[in-house]
């Protein structure tokens, strides 16, 4: 009877394992983003931090609106985890074990990525005090119609396809937010990455970026709105030193070696 039962366990046990992807059954490549996946999905602090930038984001609009200004003002805002949630995609990534961009096109293909929260609300209340709203993101250019859709679908003001700019030749988005200053008074930045708001970060390494962030402190809030995101960004690239191709092996040791400890 034992015997039996053994059997059919492991028979089970085998049946389940040859349904999932060969990636699923290699070694878990993405187990340094559960943490910071459960907690974007689950915290309320998430929440609290998203609602308490575009809070705080209304009150520097306002603030800003009380001086005058030759050009049009504009708001200029990033998409993914600024404006829109990605997050169900690295909960995806980390089941089936694979990295970026394997399952990306499914995800901008299906349109679902939710909201964040006080997003909506805020951009609406900027273009109804006429502040053009302004979409910067390095998603590509054949995900333009998606995205377009994606945002409709939530409320989000957008004035022309043109508000929309996506990437082209570059990650870096200080051309793009050159064209907007050329017709526009940038008055608010809103991201989760420091190159949503000055190119100065590009390329630099953990150390430069941390002294940047202080020359630039006067700024946060005043002029740049900042969001939580701890999946993914240019944090953990400056902490990988740009080498994607390394192995997991030594992606882990090069995330392990900025750990301060006592």
């Amino acid at each position: 009877m034992r015997l039996s039962i053994l059997v059919v366990s492991l028979f089970t046990l085998i049946s389940c394992a040859s349904k999932k992807s060969p990636e699923a059954l290699k070694a878990p490549v993405n187990q340094h983003m559960v943490a910071a996946t459960v907690w974007f999905q689950t915290a309320a602090e998430v929440k609290a931090l998203y609602y308490q930038g575009y809070n705080f984001a209304k009150v520097t609009l306002d603030q800003a609106l009380k001086k005058k200004s030759a050009k049009k003002r504009a708001v200029v805002v990033d998409i993914d985890e600024t404006v829109l949630d990605n997050s169900p995609y690295q909960a995806k990534a980390i089941q089936e074990n694979v990295t970026y961009p394997t399952y990306w096109n499914e995800w901008i293909d299906a349109e679902k990525a939710a909201a964040l929260p006080g997003a909506v609300e805020f951009l609406t209340y900027a273009d109804q005090k006429g502040v053009e709203v302004f979409y910067i993101s390095n998603r590509k250019p054949n995900q333009f119609k998606q995205t377009l859709n994606n945002l409709k679908k939530f409320g989000f003001p957008i004035k022309s396809e043109a508000n929309i700019l996506l990437q082209s030749a570059e990650s870096n988005k200080t051309a793009r937010r050159d064209i907007v200053s050329k017709t526009h008074n940038i008055v608010l930045l809103v991201g989760d990455n420091m190159n949503d708001f000055t190119g100065l970060y590009d390329k630099k390494s953990v150390t430069e970026k941390s002294k940047i962030t202080d020359d630039l402190k006067a700024d946060f809030g005043p002029k740049f709105i900042i969001l939580p995101n701890p999946m993914y960004g240019d944090w953990e690239s400056a902490v990988l030193n740009y080498d994607f191709k390394q192995s997991e092996e030594g992606k882990d040791a090069k995330r392990k070696s900025h750990l301060r400890s006592f």
